[in-house]
């Protein structure tokens, strides 16, 4: 969701991620700082943004991001996601883990993940519509 974000700040995802404090906590792996930094490139080039815009767009995202390093994950759930992953998309063991771990919804669009994840009983994901409407109705409550 971090790379969308960065293609569009003004956009839902953008939004979500910048507007969201008061109502969700967002985590993520260290490993996604790398993950964005090696797509750069490719970030640059759709959205032709330099590379400080998409650096200062990064900034802006990761605000309200906690990062969690890898190292706090359990060795079971790590061995589980990646039993979960392997066939489907093995580039997600981080995500997956960390579900497990922190029993916490991965915030996906990915439909090859979800689908695949999903015949295997793991369901635990959140849509960014499904995000949105209960940020809303969260702020409606506040």
């Amino acid at each position: 969701m971090v790379f969308s974000g960065i293609l569009n700040t003004n956009g839902k995802i953008g939004d979500l991620l910048i507007n969201s404090k008061p109502y969700f906590t967002f985590i993520a792996p260290e490993f996604l700082r790398t993950e964005i930094r090696n797509h750069y490139p490719r970030l640059i080039k759709i959205s032709g943004l330099t590379l400080e815009e998409v650096q200062e767009a990064e900034f802006h995202l990761y605000k309200d991001i906690r990062f969690i390093s890898e190292e706090q994950i359990k060795i079971s759930n790590w061995i589980s996601a990646d039993v979960l992953v392997a066939d489907v998309d093995p580039k997600d063991t981080h995500y997956v883990a960390y579900s497990k771990e922190f029993r916490c919804k991965i915030w996906s669009g990915d439909k090859k993940l979800i689908k695949g994840l999903a015949s295997k009983g793991f369901t635990n994901f959140i849509t960014t519509d499904e995000l949105y409407v209960l940020r809303e109705e969260r702020s409606a409550k506040a």
